[in-house]
């Protein structure tokens, strides 16, 4: 079993800026791809940015330019340097874990956090 957390969510003004920092741990894990998603009001979950455990790094076209994902493979971490937010990047912000436990793939999820950007 992987636990999963999220830190750094808040409350900013558009233009802002917000890191978020997400840990998975338990039992020992071998990682494959850690990434970000979201989901707004009245909105489906979206793929923000994935990073796999070679470095390889997808962004939503929404957030590109905007966003940078990065990862400590060494202590199973991943954060998203958000900068320049919109209002429409308001939403709960969820870390997913893909890892590989034998010939079994498992995706883990975090329990959110929320990022609101207003005036």
């Amino acid at each position: 079993q992987v636990q999963v957390v999220e830190s750094g969510g808040g409350l900013v003004q558009p233009g802002g800026s917000l890191r978020l920092s997400c840990a998975a741990s338990g039992t020992i894990i071998n990682i494959q791809e850690m990434g970000w998603y979201r989901q707004g009001p009245g909105n489906q979950r979206e793929l923000v940015a994935s990073i796999t455990r070679g470095g390889n790094i997808n962004y939503a076209d929404s957030v590109k330019g905007r966003f940078t994902i990065s990862r400590d493979n060494a202590k199973n971490t991943v954060s998203l340097q958000m900068n320049s937010l919109k209002p429409e990047d308001t939403a709960v912000y969820y870390c997913k874990v893909l890892s590989v436990r034998g010939n079994t793939r498992t995706t883990d999820w975090g329990q959110g956090t929320q990022v609101s950007v207003s005036s």
